[in-house]
């Protein structure tokens, strides 16, 4: 009965299917073309840890203050002076407050924050 089986399987497998297609280069030349004639864009403003170098640090450290008290006198969190000592953006509210409770006045931001765009 097995014998049966092989044979009877054999006989019924219908033929093997053609293959399909491959994908035609003028498609993928299509895309590297309409790829290489878009308008390029500008390049975005680096945005992540040291994109902009500041004194912050320096400036707590000189004053013997820790992130938590500078954070404490600058009504901002501890997280937020962390972010701008590695160098990440911040508002112009937030230096405002970082400067005063460095005792800075507001003539001392580029001293501090480095030259304004």
């Amino acid at each position: 009965m097995h014998a049966y089986v092989m044979e009877h399987d054999e006989q019924t497998v219908p033929p093997a299917a053609p293959a399909s297609k491959p994908v035609a280069p003028a498609s993928s030349e299509r895309a590297a073309r309409a790829a290489s004639e878009a308008p390029r864009a500008k390049p975005t403003p680096k945005t992540g840890p040291g994109a902009h170098p500041n004194n912050v640090r320096q400036m707590r450290i000189e004053r013997m203050m820790s992130k938590a008290e500078l954070a404490r006198r600058a009504s901002v969190s501890v997280l937020t002076i962390d972010r701008v000592e590695k160098g990440y953006g911040c508002r112009m509210d937030t230096k405002r407050k970082i400067l005063g409770a460095l005792g800075l006045s507001l003539a001392d931001r580029v001293r501090v924050f480095g030259e304004e765009l």
